[in-house]
């Protein structure tokens, strides 16, 4: 299943096009895609109203895609987690909060923090014109992660930490956590790098007491190995404009991230995690048996099922890349509801 931007995100994005060059908006979002490729920021890339609507148009469908699916599968994991408050760190166009608000309807305040001027405006622009009543009443302010001093029910930081000094990592993490009531969900780009990061990340928040909720199913060490990485993907639809402004031929792109979603532990005592088993990449078929690659809480496995039993062979051929598996018994009941693309 892919993914689509909710209908009023891409009403007003539409309706901001309108009567703007998109040869210009093009141009614009191949420079920020050259810029953030040769390690560039937010803030260096996106320097006025008309960078931001490229960014908009550029990025945030991509990004809408990873923190739902995100979104999913930590609503997946912890069924009976409801927030009524969102902090959104470094939310640049606002992008996590309409994912948020489309997951978790009961959300009721919504709060948004980025330095980026160009950025906070748009959202802001885009928020007033949405169907959610938490969304148009979102408060937006200037800041860093640095120095937050505000809590919420759910604290996400997505594509943030990759823009941070390595030496600010930890600090970084240390402010996140602090803010988030009952859960942290960070998100950045399924890349060694950005998977790095949320290793990184995941281990220091472990040693302070948060608890793993997707998508390891354990706490322990990261068993991945380099030059091995842990990532995901979610395929979103491109609207018209979205293909005309990056120049694309297809109407659907592939988004690959990667996360973690840490909880009080306070929050994890209610309901452990049910996931036995994630799948790292999309299960191999051959002639006489299906193999899976599984991150359990014993390591890594390659699971197999052989065709001589049927049942088994078929519910491992059906499994994705991403989904969180009842391992090893059940296993024929794969449990995530995540749509995935193909590497």
């Amino acid at each position: 299943m892919d993914v689509d931007l909710p209908p009023d995100l891409n009403r007003v994005l539409d309706d901001l096009a309108q009567g703007r060059s998109q040869r210009e908006l093009a141009r614009r979002a191949e420079a920020l895609s050259q810029l953030y490729r040769s390690g560039g920021t937010s803030d260096t890339a996106v320097r006025d109203a008309e960078d931001a609507l490229a960014y908009a148009f550029a990025r945030m469908p991509a990004t809408y895609a990873a923190a739902a699916a995100v979104l999913a599968a930590l609503a997946q994991a912890r069924p009976d987690f409801s927030p009524r408050t969102l902090l959104d760190v470094g939310a640049g166009p606002g992008t996590v909060a309409w994912a948020a608000a489309q997951r978790f309807p009961e959300i009721a305040r919504i709060r948004l923090i980025d330095r980026n001027a160009p950025l906070r405006a748009l959202a802001l622009r885009l928020m007033a014109a949405s169907a959610s009543d938490a969304l148009r009443h979102g408060e937006y302010r200037a800041g860093t992660p640095a120095a937050l001093g505000e809590q919420a029910d759910l604290v996400v930081a997505s594509y943030l930490v990759g823009e941070l000094a390595e030496e600010a990592l930890e600090h970084a993490a240390d402010a996140l956590w602090s803010c988030a009531e009952r859960m942290l969900v960070v998100i950045e780009p399924g890349t060694p790098a950005g998977f790095a990061r949320i290793r990184a990340l995941r281990a220091h928040l472990i040693a302070q007491g948060a608890r793993v909720v997707a998508p390891c199913p354990h706490d322990r060490a990261c068993p991945i190995v380099d030059p091995d990485w842990c990532h995901f993907a979610q395929r979103l639809n491109r609207s018209r404009t979205h293909r005309q402004v990056k120049g694309a031929a297809l109407s659907y792109e592939d988004e690959k991230f990667s996360y973690v979603a840490l909880a009080r532990e306070e929050l994890a005592r209610e309901r452990l995690p049910a996931v036995g088993a994630r799948v790292l990449a999309h299960p191999r078929v051959g002639k006489g048996e299906t193999s899976a690659k599984l991150c359990t809480p014993g390591g890594i496995i390659a699971a197999t099922a052989p065709r001589r039993e049927p049942a088994r062979y078929k519910a491992q051929k059906g499994w994705r890349w991403g989904d969180a598996v009842d391992w090893p018994a059940g296993s024929d009941h794969p449990k995530s509801e995540i749509p995935q693309a193909d590497e």
